[in-house]
């Protein structure tokens, strides 16, 4: 479904990636774990076309995507839940929600939205309050629905545990593993490693804008190297 090759970027005259390769097929959960500044948020950002590329190609269904503009991009199904949840903080859960489904004007945003208070009921009891309100935990469920709302085949999740309570952040990659049954493919970027191998099918391992190691989640989380500078065992 997505396939990266050979993707740089840089800020400046500061190159950041280094020529990333990696694919994620249809159906699957695939995480990017690695350090902070490793060049996860800057990966998906080039994916979702907030940051230029210098050189590579994204192919996302088949078709180039380098040239292709964010919101054009959200068209063809890609979307995603950024870093930080970047909610409007002024606005109601429910307009947060509405606004992830600008691109529709049709009955089933009202059904999509019930679709998202199933997934998350507490969005629900709240949906008429003002979104700064909410808890850490809440505005995380929020953003990730707010992207569920643009109906994306394939979502990109930035940092989805990211400042939450142990308990949350086991709610949180629940909520992504349930992704597969909604027919959602995943591209999961995370410093909790364990959490984000524990719930994909395959992972890479990103450390200064270059990918070091890949593989099927399982053997990423078997591997002592993994496990010494990422898991703490």
């Amino acid at each position: 479904m997505l396939t990266v090759e050979g993707l740089r970027s840089r800020y400046g005259r500061i190159e950041v990636l280094h020529g990333i390769d990696l694919d994620v097929a249809s159906g699957e959960i695939v995480t990017v774990v690695g350090a902070n500044g490793a060049g996860k948020t800057t990966l998906l950002k080039c994916l979702s076309g907030i940051q230029p590329v210098s050189a590579g190609s994204i192919l996302f269904r088949g078709e180039a995507l380098t040239t292709v503009s964010a919101h054009r991009r959200v068209q063809r199904g890609l979307a995603q839940s950024p870093e930080g949840r970047q909610i409007f903080t002024n606005l109601t859960v429910e307009e947060n929600l509405r606004l992830g489904a600008y691109l529709f004007a049709d009955e089933k945003v009202d059904r999509d939205m019930q679709d998202a208070f199933v997934m998350f009921p507490i969005l629900k009891e709240k949906r008429n309050l003002a979104a700064g309100g909410l808890s850490g935990g809440q505005q995380q469920m929020l953003a990730i629905a707010r992207a569920l709302m643009a109906r994306p085949s394939c979502l990109l999740l930035d940092e989805p545990s990211m400042g939450l309570a142990p308990i949350l952040v086991a709610q949180i990659f629940d909520v992504v593993k349930s992704m597969k049954a909604l027919g959602v493919t995943v591209l999961l970027v995370e410093q909790n490693a364990f959490g984000a191998l524990s719930v994909a099918d395959r992972g890479y391992v990103m450390e200064t804008g270059r990918i070091t190691m890949s593989g099927p989640a399982a053997e990423l989380i078997a591997d002592e190297r993994i496990r010494a500078a990422y898991l703490g065992i």
